[in-house]
C-alpha cells in the first residue's frame, strides 16, 4: 500500500495558494483514478483507491502547514505503511515556477511542512516531489507570497506543474523511483 501525501493547509482559505500546491496534486490524482476523498480521520481528510494495481491511500492533512507530520505519522503507524511507499508533495521556493523536483530522500531545507514530517517521522527516508512556485520579489514578503492570491498569469504555470507532479506520482508507484527521477527531473533548468 502506497500513502500520498499532499502538504497544505485546510482549503476553505487557502484554496488558491501556493502553499497548497501539494493539495492541488492530491485532488488532480483523486480526479483522474477516481477516488473520493471523503473520509476524516488522522487529523486529515483521506480516501483509499488503487493506482496502477496498487492500493493507495491520499491524504491531505488538516493540521495547517506546520504541523503535517503529525498527520502522517498517524496514518501511516496505523496503516503500517512502509516508508519506501510513501509519496510527500509540496511547493518549494527554490524551484522556478511551473517546475517540478524528484528526490528519494533528504532535508527539509527550509519549508516547515517538510521539518514536521521529518521529525515527527525520525527519518528523512521517504520519496518527495516538489513543485516550483519560486521566490517573492523581496525575502521579507514570504508569508504573503506563500499564502497570499496568485495572479492568473502564474496560475497556468503552477497548474501544469501540479498535472506534472501527478503523472509522475503514477510513474513512481507503476515503475519505480529512479525511473522517475529520469523521466520528470529533466525539467529542471540547470545552473
Amino acid at each position: 500500500m502506497y500513502l500520498i501525501v499532499g502538504l497544505g493547509n485546510p482549503e476553505q482559505d487557502y484554496s488558491k495558494t501556493r502553499h497548497n500546491m501539494g493539495f492541488d496534486t492530491i485532488n488532480k490524482i483523486a480526479k483522474q483514478n477516481n477516488i473520493q476523498i471523503n473520509k476524516t480521520g488522522f487529523e486529515g481528510i483521506y480516501g483509499k483507491g488503487n493506482i496502477c494495481d496498487q492500493k493507495v491511500i491520499l491524504l491531505k492533512p488538516q493540521t495547517y502547514m506546520n504541523l503535517s507530520g503529525i498527520s502522517i505519522s498517524k496514518i501511516i503507524n496505523f496503516y503500517k505503511i512502509d516508508l519506501q511507499n510513501i509519496i510527500v508533495i509540496y511547493d518549494d521556493m527554490d524551484i522556478d515556477i511551473g517546475l517540478i523536483k524528484l528526490r528519494k530522500q533528504g532535508g527539509p531545507g527550509t519549508h516547515n511542512g517538510m521539518k514536521s514530517v521529518v521529525s515527527q517521522l525520525n527519518t528523512n527516508q521517504f520519496t518527495r516531489i516538489r513543485v516550483g512556485i519560486g521566490k517573492p520579489k523581496y525575502k521579507n514578503d514570504m508569508i504573503n507570497y506563500v499564502l497570499g492570491n496568485i495572479p492568473m498569469e502564474e496560475w497556468d504555470k503552477l497548474d501544469k506543474a501540479t498535472t506534472l507532479a501527478a503523472q509522475a506520482t503514477c510513474e513512481i508507484i507503476q515503475n519505480g523511483i529512479d525511473s522517475a527521477m529520469n523521466k520528470y527531473n529533466q525539467n529542471i533548468q540547470k545552473n
